[in-house]
């Protein structure tokens, strides 16, 4: 089978992307993408969740202090509670918020880049129907000049 080939007036969207920097910047891009997509997976999701559940026994022992003797002491310690509190509040929302504000920026970069390639490849393709049509339009015209020549 024969490769398809291309267009001039078709462009690949990576041809649009503008490559930003050397070494450190696409460095910087790409492990912004790669945390980006593994916080925004299901893993991360069950992952957070059970680290929320490691603080609910100090909680629950908190509104109920009964309830002090079901749970392991290393459950409810202070220490504990204070890393998850520091995991949860600091690390993840200080560090990792302005991680995926890079790799959502990279990723609407490259959807705007497909987006501009996409306009530029139906404002093409519209043009050359249009030129198609009146191409037809025009064979029309002289098909019937030659059918009047014939009749007469």
């Amino acid at each position: 089978m024969d490769k398809i080939k291309s267009n001039e007036n078709v462009v690949h969207p990576e041809e649009l992307i503008v490559k930003q920097g050397a070494g450190i910047q696409r460095f910087n891009n790409a492990l912004a993408l790669k945390i980006t997509n593994g916080v925004g997976s299901m893993w991360s999701a069950y992952l957070f969740a059970l680290l929320s559940l490691f603080s609910l026994p100090a909680i629950l022992v908190l509104v109920s202090p009964s309830l002090k003797h079901d749970f392991p002491k290393w459950i409810i310690a202070a220490s504990l509670i204070t890393l998850i509190a520091w995991i949860s509040q600091n690390f993840l929302q200080l560090v990792l918020l302005p991680v995926i504000m890079v790799g959502q920026n990279v990723i609407q970069d490259h959807q705007e880049a497909k987006a501009e390639t996409d306009h530029k490849t139906l404002t093409y393709l519209a043009n050359l129907q249009e030129e198609q049509m009146v191409e037809l339009k025009n064979q029309g015209d002289i098909l019937e000049y030659i059918k009047k020549q014939i009749k007469s």
